[in-house]
């Protein structure tokens, strides 16, 4: 198994010596990041406990860098997190919500993600979001900002900030909500904890026909996200949403979506 190793991280990413500290490489970073690192939410194995807290980051990387498997929010954005650091960037954990995963969890610990302090200024970084949503840092402030067709904005609700997006032709709508108070990973034991529950109450054991897939991808300016058999694409703020009612179909996406060949084709 390899331990986590900067170098073979940045290589991996296609970002080898670029080890800078400032907003021109955390760009890069970040958009390489998720160009190259899927959101798999296709796979999850809890089979052996949840892990969320107590995470073997060395296992981590093998599997979702080395092996390019990607994960979700919390080994994408925990690693990077980590690589982050180990480079000389100031980085702060932070928790969000998104509406659906507060309605279905109660809890504000659902997403993590992260925030870098540089030159004065602070910056979200998030590389574990099926999307769409950023694809490089986003300066926390009250402005409006663009990228690849798409606006987003920070907008104060009292208790929580919310992050919105909206496309060339669609509504202001919510990524998630957070607060900007620095978190401990030991706050996601309750996540942990909720994840146990709905292992255990989950009777279903009946065809799942593709609906607890939830998988993203990240090309040069746009996303494609997968949610069951909803199939997104958001190319320059264009957004083009179907249904896939192929079950061939929808498992090639899936594993086209998780493969390396992916950014080849785009």
């Amino acid at each position: 198994m390899n331990v986590f190793d900067v170098d073979r991280y940045l290589e991996r990413i296609g970002c080898a010596g670029e080890t800078g500290v400032d907003i021109a490489t955390l760009r890069r970073l970040h958009k390489k990041h998720l160009m190259t690192l899927p959101y798999n939410g296709a796979t999850q194995d809890f089979s052996d406990g949840v892990r969320l807290v107590d995470l073997d980051e060395d296992a981590t990387f093998e599997t979702s860098v080395v092996q390019g498997r990607g994960g979700t929010c919390f080994q994408l954005n925990r690693l990077f997190a980590r690589l982050l650091t180990e480079l000389g960037y100031d980085v702060a954990v932070l928790a969000a919500s998104t509406a659906e995963g507060r309605e279905a969890s109660g809890l504000d610990v659902e997403h993590m993600f992260g925030r870098v302090a540089l030159d004065g200024e602070d910056w979200l970084v998030d590389v574990g979001y099926p999307g769409p949503s950023y694809l490089e840092p986003l300066l926390v402030g009250e402005a409006v900002q663009s990228q690849y067709g798409s606006q987003y904005r920070l907008v104060d609700r009292g208790s929580r900030i919310a992050l919105q997006r909206r496309g060339r032709i669609t509504r202001w709508t919510v990524v998630y909500t957070f607060t900007l108070r620095p978190r401990q990973w030991s706050d996601w034991r309750q996540m942990e904890e909720f994840l146990v529950r709905e292992i255990a109450a989950d009777t279903d054991t009946g065809p799942q026909d593709g609906r607890n897939i939830l998988c993203g991808r990240t090309f040069d300016n746009g996303q494609v996200v997968l949610k069951g058999r909803r199939h997104l694409t958001v190319r320059d703020g264009r957004e083009e949403i179907r249904t896939v009612t192929d079950d061939a179909e929808h498992e090639r996406l899936v594993s086209h979506l998780l493969s390396d060949a992916f950014s080849a084709t785009r």
